[in-house]
């Protein structure tokens, strides 16, 4: 049995190998979504994510014999821990093959540096923020992956069991809707039409010089994000330096006709109340993004995904309703603009990405949907 040492990541070519272990270990995997490197060497990066503004961090590689065999991110977000009144060390873009010895060390490794930073629990898997992927596939794993969540083998969580002392800290669920053939459901249509008779909520779509111009609809967007989940599991609000980079990063990759939002037209300036946002599936694509590269081919099919929806699934990226709107179904004006869309564009189903196991308010909007939960993953914790 080959010994194995950690090693903490301290230089850019180690940092390649960190982000590049991913790739090796699930090249030719059916289910994954790898994303493209230059978001992971952002993300990774101390002088470029803002998340670094509040969060520090150490990676830690597992080397045999010269070659990688595992990594993990350990993860201290201050104003979380502040909010929810934790000491938490985080640990996050965690993989390993499948020797316990790897594994265990890996962990150890994160947890010695959270007792050093004063840290009392180590939980995960959870990125910097709720904007990165968090939570352990437990099941579903021969489903398609999504690009904003995490697909990993199966003997990931046998590992984490193994262990002893990680127990569940949270449990999300995830859910495949089909997308009605054609019409639309009668209760979607009802209380659509209701709502926008009773409350006067519309739903409208953005051009794109107004999410960037002077309208500012795309900030408007991430503050209906910050106020509708700032009740959720270890969250944290954005800041204005992270609103600008999730503004810069992502926003220009969007479909304006799959943006939707919804405004009370009882106010002035007709306020942002509500938000979908819905993108083409682009795990197939991704898939074709060899080491997570654009070049020489990739960059192809993402955007014949993008561009010419080419994708039988649509994701459901976020959902938000501000929490006074809550119970005046906004949620399903989002559907009754959106759905017809989805029907247009050919989308056969739609995934929704996590919810948490105990959010029946969000779970309840599938009801007049086709749908079945096909995935669930968990965040663990542990006491150090």
């Amino acid at each position: 049995m080959p010994k194995t040492e950690i090693v903490r990541v301290t230089t850019k070519q180690q940092l390649d190998a960190f982000i590049q272990f991913h790739y090796d270990l699930y090249r030719g995997n059916a289910y994954d979504a790898p994303n493209l490197y230059s978001d992971e060497l952002h993300t990774l990066s101390k002088d470029k994510n803002a998340a670094f503004e509040f969060c520090e961090a150490e990676y830690f590689l597992a080397m045999q014999e010269g070659k990688v065999v595992g990594r993990i991110a350990a993860i201290i977000n201050h104003r979380a821990n502040e909010k929810w009144q934790r000491k938490s060390v985080r640990f996050g873009w965690v993989d390993f093959v499948d020797d316990r010895d790897v594994s265990s060390l890996l962990f150890a490794a994160a947890e010695e540096w959270g007792r050093q930073q004063g840290m009392t629990e180590i939980v995960g898997p959870l990125g910097f923020t709720d904007m990165d992927p968090e939570g352990m596939l437990i099941e579903g794993f021969e489903e398609l992956g999504t690009m904003a969540t995490i697909y990993n083998y199966p003997y990931y969580p046998q590992h984490i069991e193994s262990m002893g002392g990680f127990e569940k800290d949270n449990d999300y669920v995830e859910y495949k809707v089909i997308v009605p053939r054609e019409g639309m459901p009668e209760k979607f249509r009802k209380v659509s039409e209701l709502v926008m008779k009773r409350y006067n909520l519309h739903p409208m779509h953005p051009r794109r010089s107004q999410v960037f111009g002077k309208e500012q609809y795309g900030r408007k967007v991430l503050d209906v994000v910050n106020k509708s989940f700032g009740h959720l599991y270890g969250y944290s609000q954005m800041t204005e330096a992270q609103i600008d980079e999730y503004l810069k990063m992502y926003f220009p990759m969007l479909d304006m006709d799959l943006l939707c939002l919804i405004e009370d037209w009882n106010t002035p300036g007709h306020d942002v109340i509500g938000v979908g946002i819905s993108i083409t599936s682009m795990t197939r694509a991704l898939q074709h993004c060899r080491n997570g590269r654009l070049l020489p081919f990739g960059w192809w099919h993402c955007l014949r995904a993008l561009k010419l929806h080419k994708a039988e699934c649509v994701d459901l990226m976020l959902v938000g309703v501000l929490p006074e709107y809550q119970q005046k179904g906004a949620n399903a004006l989002l559907f009754y603009d959106l759905i017809p869309r989805y029907q247009k564009y050919g989308f056969k189903w739609g995934e929704t990405n996590v919810e948490m196991e105990t959010n029946e308010k969000v779970q309840s909007q599938w009801q007049y949907l086709e749908h079945v939960q096909h995935k669930r993953r968990r965040c663990y914790r542990k006491v150090l």
